[in-house]
């Protein structure tokens, strides 16, 4: 088995430690937590485990040979790093660092000490997004025109990260793995309602090569929690409701043929309206599957859905959406000041 530490035990700590101890690949030797009412936690949650105030001694345990990072994202980069450095497998929160820089230099690293380098962007081991790329892969939507995301929840405000880089890593992890595209221009606007300094609200466009536009709305100041995506194709469209228990994800045979240049001033677009075809995706643990695969990806046993570049991906993204998004928070202010 391989050995594993843990470094972090707030929100999502819980979830890794269970899926690590549960894997019957990993055994988990220690976990660091800065504060020591969360490492009792985490100590009574697995009898026999050493606990570390200090991330660094946990790095430096000669019993760890893989490390898990789940703390904020402006300490990803150092202990990464420094992980690496010690030869450890690293799996690290998304997103993976605050800078592309960053993200890049881990990645060379990594490479030039041979070891593996992944991201948790666990939406990818769900069954519905396998459903989603095989539906894509396959060629059944056809052409992909749009990929519309509706993100959105009642908090949790974040204090060191605004709503872009808490939800949009979810999405930019989504449509890179299933549809593969990269986009070519990104637009972003939002609003501080709290927190002067963190947007709470954030609407994206992404313009995509081959004609794809991808929409985002995220928020952390919607009544309703509400994870949706829609995705359309000239052939089918398809609805991922996650939060439906019975029917996540719904294939409608619907489209529009439009007409050629020469006949659109006589004839109208012909709307095709045929099934909604719904069908069954496992429902187990995705945490458990990313845990499976680390493993895998560390014992040359698969190749890695969630890579360092994959993470830098997403980064790029959230970085070309931040430069939007300052400059319209920096027009829209001085809109408002001057109107007061």
């Amino acid at each position: 088995m391989i050995g594993a530490g843990l470094i972090g035990y707030g929100y999502w700590g819980p979830n890794l430690l269970r899926n690590l101890a549960r894997s019957g690949r990993f055994r988990v030797q220690a976990v660091a937590e800065r504060q020591a009412d969360r490492l009792e936690a985490a100590r009574s949650a697995l009898p026999g485990l050493a606990g570390h105030l200090d991330a660094l001694e946990l790095i430096d345990r000669a019993d760890v040979d893989a490390l898990v990072i789940a703390t904020p994202v402006a300490t990803h980069f150092a202990l990464a790093r420094r992980a690496i450095e010690r030869g450890k497998h690293v799996l690290v929160e998304k997103p993976m660092c605050r800078t592309s820089a960053e993200c890049e230099e881990l990645i060379a690293l990594a490479t030039e000490r041979g070891v593996t380098l992944m991201v948790d962007h666990t939406f990818l081991f769900t069954g519905a997004v396998h459903k989603l790329r095989e539906l894509s892969s396959s060629g059944a939507l056809g052409k992909i025109s749009y990929y519309d995301s509706l993100r959105v929840n009642l908090g949790l405000f974040q204090p060191d990260v605004n709503v872009l880089w808490d939800l949009a890593p979810h999405d930019f992890s989504i449509l890179d793995h299933v549809i593969g595209v990269e986009p070519l221009h990104i637009e972003a606007t939002g609003y501080c309602h709290l927190n002067p300094e963190l947007p709470d609200i954030a609407y994206l466009t992404l313009h995509c090569a081959r004609g794809l536009i991808a929409h985002f709305n995220l928020s952390w100041m919607s009544p309703a929690k509400v994870r949706r995506i829609a995705i359309g194709g000239d052939r089918r469209m398809v609805v991922w409701d996650d939060l439906d228990r019975e029917e996540k994800i719904r294939i409608y045979d619907s489209g529009i043929r439009v007409h050629s240049e020469a006949e659109r001033l006589t004839a109208m677009p012909e709307y095709r309206i045929g099934d909604i075809h719904s069908p069954r995706v496992p429902n187990a643990e995705a945490l458990a599957g990313v845990v499976r695969h680390f493993a895998d990806v560390i014992e040359a046993r698969d190749r890695p859905m969630m890579s360092g570049e994959h993470g830098l991906r997403v980064v790029r993204m959230l970085e070309a959406a931040q430069t939007s998004l300052d400059a319209n928070l920096a027009r829209i202010r001085g809109l408002l000041s001057s109107a007061a």
